[in-house]
């Protein structure tokens, strides 16, 4: 299924200094639909606790947060932050699902590449699990190569961890 562009949605950007309000959205948008892929209902903050503690000490020249809104609703969000000096990661990216489908995941990756070229950045890269089949067509048609897998298991099940890689250049 191809994605349409929907012009109502806008891209904000949000101060990823405030881990309260990260939380407080990650927290009221993720439901548990997001994560039936996984067969994890989101009730252990650990994994988003981490996350608050890589933005709490961003580099706002470096590292962003945008969320996506629509008709007045946070419809979908996205991160990036430094993996390294030339290496910027794409984290956390998340469409509500009554907003799939209409363009907003494409358009929040575009805007964290733009944004990774701008600050300098050689090469972005991503950390998925396979089982996540529509944000893996996004990355595969924002140019992004698949580098690694490695089997695990996460969120009670076996899964398949994937490593993302794009040049910047």
């Amino acid at each position: 299924m191809t994605e349409e562009k929907d012009d109502r949605t806008l891209l904000e950007k949000i101060p990823p200094t405030d881990p309260a309000l990260f939380k407080e959205m990650m927290g009221r948008r993720l439901s548990n639909a997001h994560y039936a892929a996984l067969g994890r209902i989101v009730a252990n903050w650990a994994y988003f606790e981490a996350s608050i503690a890589v933005i709490k000490n961003h580099d706002p020249r470096r590292e962003r947060c945008w969320v996506a809104e629509r008709e007045g609703e946070i419809v979908g969000a996205i991160f990036c932050v430094a993996k390294s000096k030339t290496v910027a990661q794409l984290r956390l990216l998340y469409v509500e699902p009554s907003a799939r489908g209409l363009g907003i995941g494409g358009r929040l990756v575009e805007e964290c590449i733009r944004f990774a070229q701008h600050a300098g950045y050689d090469k972005m890269m991503l950390w998925t699990n396979s089982v996540l089949h529509s944000a893996r067509k996004i990355y595969e048609a924002h140019r992004f190569e698949l580098v690694e897998e490695e089997k695990h298991h996460s969120f009670g099940h076996d899964l398949v961890a994937q490593t993302w890689e794009r040049s910047l250049k």
